[in-house]
């Protein structure tokens, strides 16, 4: 797996983990950490040091431009940023960290790690001052789609922020452009049109689908994406926390089960994808043995280095289903301050710093990922990518945000590994699920 992307794979049994150590070790997360408050950011921070733990490890594209950013940082405010480049382990790290008063002034990582270590467990300051903070003539507030705000993802119990992003991931159905010219000209917008792309393709020859199916994660989007595509962001985590069980049996979640289901019994998923071990289809489809592959978007650098010869990389969204509304998947990467943290000041500072246009460019451009403003570019790689988030009239995280300790990775992973793997049908799949899920939510409270 690409360095790029091991953060991005299933994280539920790491969250899980790292959740009972924050909130049990030396008498509890709250215990240790009392409520920080906003503070005022804009006077002089010279002389003032850093102590950031970064996601990054040295070399990767991300570290080069964050270092980068680091060096401007202190030639312009005069402080000093001493910075590890710990690599994602950063976040099992901070856990036993909190609990001491050894924490980094600075953190970042995904929002799906923070939030169970430090968003929810009280232990980050606010960032009010963050988002109020211009940079570029514009406050950082005001450079972040509303998109991404406006469902309350980043704000604690308080209601104040706690985490400010400064990239983005998302996904697609990827292909090469340069090989079919006509899905980048007509892409199939509904399912009824993606299922006739796919019958076209089969009857081509070309196998329509990659999958690695031992990647969970991966398998389970397609599930999931279907749900949110016929009851909406937010319909999933809403299914899995009903602790009676009974949203398993709307027929709207059969029906995510069967689009899964008429994968499968099509033949539209390449040969031998259930016995795969990754990346073996992934570089399978790279190399044009397969037209689709539903992925993330660092697919283009994790494959670029065995990709056929004048790949083009482009994708589209998973179609709509019935008309409605589709909601783009946005997983986020950004820093959070402990509230131990005893140079707020500063640490604040540098977490604004880099929504800068001049370092959200170069996310885009030179790292190639998806930087969180708007108005940067992109490398043409994640292009289409990145129009559809544009496009799209609300946003979704990974697993639509179900982060339930041991619930992914002991529940519904497994469940739906059987079903897009072929060993059970739709209807099977959610009898056991709702089987799975009441008893969890016994074991759990």
């Amino acid at each position: 797996m690409g360095k790029t992307a091991r953060h991005l794979r299933p994280l539920a049994a790491l969250l899980g983990a790292a959740l009972a150590l924050s909130t049990t070790a030396c008498g509890g997360a709250t215990d240790a950490s009392p409520a920080a408050e906003a503070v005022d950011i804009s006077g002089s921070i010279s002389g003032q040091t850093i102590n950031y733990w970064s996601m990054w490890k040295d070399g990767e594209p991300q570290q080069k431009v964050i270092a980068t950013a680091i060096a401007d940082f202190e030639k312009e405010t005069g402080a000093k940023v001493s910075v590890q480049w710990q690599g994602r382990s950063n976040t099992e790290k901070l856990v036993p960290a909190l609990n001491t008063n050894n924490v980094p002034d600075l953190v970042d990582g995904t929002l799906a790690k923070l939030a169970p270590v430090i968003g929810e467990t009280g232990q980050a300051s606010p960032l009010t001052s963050v988002y109020s903070y211009e940079l570029d003539g514009k406050t950082v507030s005001s450079v972040i789609p509303e998109k991404f705000t406006s469902n309350g993802v980043f704000k604690g119990e308080d209601g104040q922020p706690w985490m400010v992003p400064y990239s983005i991931s998302s996904d697609g159905i990827w292909f090469d452009a340069a090989k079919h010219p006509e899905l980048k000209a007509t892409p199939p917008a509904t399912w009824d049109e993606f299922i006739e792309v796919l019958d076209k393709l089969k009857a081509g020859g070309t196998a329509p689908i990659a999958a690695d199916g031992d990647i969970a994660g991966y398998n389970s989007t397609w599930f999931v994406t279907a749900l949110l595509r016929l009851k909406g962001a937010g319909s999933f985590k809403a299914l899995a926390e009903d602790k009676s069980g009974e949203g398993w049996d709307d027929p709207a979640v059969l029906e995510a089960a069967q689009k899964v289901e008429i994968l499968v019994k099509g033949g539209y998923l390449n040969s031998g994808y259930n016995a795969s071990k990754f990346p073996a289809q992934q570089q399978l489809w790279a190399n044009g043995d397969a037209a689709l592959i539903l992925n993330g978007s660092w697919t283009p650098t994790e494959t670029g280095s065995y990709a056929a010869p004048g790949f083009e990389y482009s994708s589209f969204q998973f179609p709509a289903i019935d008309g409605k509304p589709a909601s783009a998947r946005v997983d986020f990467i950004g820093f959070a301050v402990p509230a131990k943290s005893k140079n707020q000041v500063p640490a604040q500072r540098l977490a604004a710093y880099l929504l800068g246009a001049k370092y959200q460019d170069a996310l885009g451009t030179d790292a190639k990922v998806l930087p969180v403003r708007q108005d940067a570019p992109v490398d043409p790689a994640v292009a289409s990518v990145k129009a559809a988030i544009d496009a799209a009239p609300a946003t979704h995280l990974q697993n639509d945000g179900v982060t339930f300790p041991g619930y992914t990775e002991k529940v519904f992973f497994p469940r739906d590994d059987e079903l897009f793997l072929g060993k059970t049908t739709a209807a099977e799949f959610v009898a056991k699920m709702k089987e799975a899920q009441i008893q969890y939510w016994k074991d759990n409270g």
